[in-house]
């Protein structure tokens, strides 16, 4: 009885913290797209929003100078670290209010800043506790992915096809270490952030021909092919490693 209630005290406070606070930044988080989706907000934040505040917007950013490109950031942040629906929606928009370079600035700080914040909630929040109860083979797995962990998260932040918020989550519960997720997204989502924001930055042309951005031009041969042999060569590391280690062995 006594061992029983103690190993619970120690798993309620791991690292010297109440679980309910530990708990508390994830649980925000969730809230918060909870919330997003309870009030319809999904359904409302689209390309035809876009379209029928565009001189708003264009207004306010030109009287507002840098504050809009800050106020930009800030937003872009809160849309990743909640998982909202909106990242690509925004790097669009963003290049059509900033033009394509700014735009890919403004979304790359942003992003990697949101996407900071879920990482270190998640890890706090669940990342050691879930390590400890997966045990050794889990952790074999981890310590195999964290030898080579900057080519791996290069090639996942390359690669468009993987979902932005589970390369953001899957992370926190490998193991990584915030220095390389930080860096691997900083640099990683720059060439995917920059053929979104190009699309925006024509995006004024696309409203008034009274038509839609065509988005499956991300998945055409000329822009996923070059995002594809991108991070082909993050793994270039890993080959060369590995083939030096064999040749060493034998």
């Amino acid at each position: 009885m006594v061992e029983s209630d103690l190993s619970e005290q120690l798993e309620q406070r791991q690292d010297g913290k109440p679980l309910a606070l530990r708990l508390l930044p994830i649980g925000v988080l969730v809230g918060g797209l909870a919330l997003f989706f309870a009030l319809g907000l999904h359904e409302q934040v689209n390309f035809e929003l876009l379209r029928d505040n565009r001189q708003t917007l264009a207004d306010w950013v030109a009287e507002s100078g840098w504050i809009a490109g800050l106020v930009f950031m800030v937003l872009y942040a809160v849309v990743v670290a909640f998982s909202l629906p909106a990242g690509g929606l925004m790097t669009i928009a963003g290049g059509f209010l900033f033009g394509t370079l700014a735009a890919t600035s403004y979304v790359v700080v942003g992003a990697t800043l949101g996407a900071s914040l879920l990482f270190l909630a998640a890890k706090t929040a669940l990342g050691d506790s879930l390590k400890k109860r997966l045990g050794p083979s889990f952790e074999k797995i981890m310590n195999g992915f964290n030898e080579d962990a900057f080519s791996y998260m290069m090639f996942l932040r390359l690669v468009p096809a993987f979902p932005f918020f589970i390369v953001n989550l899957a992370p926190a519960f490998m193991g990584i270490k915030f220095r390389t997720y930080f860096i691997t997204t900083l640099i990683g989502i720059i060439p995917g952030t920059f053929v979104f924001a190009s699309i925006g930055n024509g995006l004024g042309a696309i409203f008034d021909a009274g038509e839609m951005p065509d988005l499956s031009i991300i998945t055409s041969p000329a822009i996923l092919v070059p995002l594809v042999g991108l991070a082909v060569l993050a793994l270039v590391p890993i080959i060369v490693r590995r083939k030096r280690a064999r040749e060493s062995s034998e």
